[in-house]
């Protein structure tokens, strides 16, 4: 399944496939703490760490997307409905998601 990769120490989004569940996710990240937030526009969600700012060093490398908290370490956008708990496809372009992230 698609879904997008946000890597604010590389400064990029990548485009990657991963097996549609939340320990697919949990590798893309890098981490087993997770969390995800609801972005606006979709049924699109921001998947990170959720310790990621007890983790973080002072040159962690962060993002932020939209008006949503920065996040300190990897992202994944993916499809999800209103609970979460089905996954898809982001229905966000790259393009649209490029223009929405800020790197920090």
């Amino acid at each position: 399944m698609r879904a997008f990769l946000i890597d604010p120490s590389q400064r990029v989004i990548d485009p990657v496939e991963f097996d549609g569940t939340e320990d697919g996710i949990r590798g893309l990240i890098g981490f087993s703490t997770i969390d995800s937030d609801a972005i606006r526009g979709g049924d699109d969600r921001l998947y990170f760490d959720e310790e990621c700012f007890l983790r973080a060093t002072p040159d962690s490398a962060r993002f932020q997307l939209d008006t949503l908290a920065p996040v300190s370490g990897k992202g994944v956008i993916v499809g999800a409905d209103a609970t979460g708990e089905s996954l898809g496809p982001p229905a966000i372009s790259l393009a649209d998601l490029s223009a929405r992230v800020r790197f920090i």
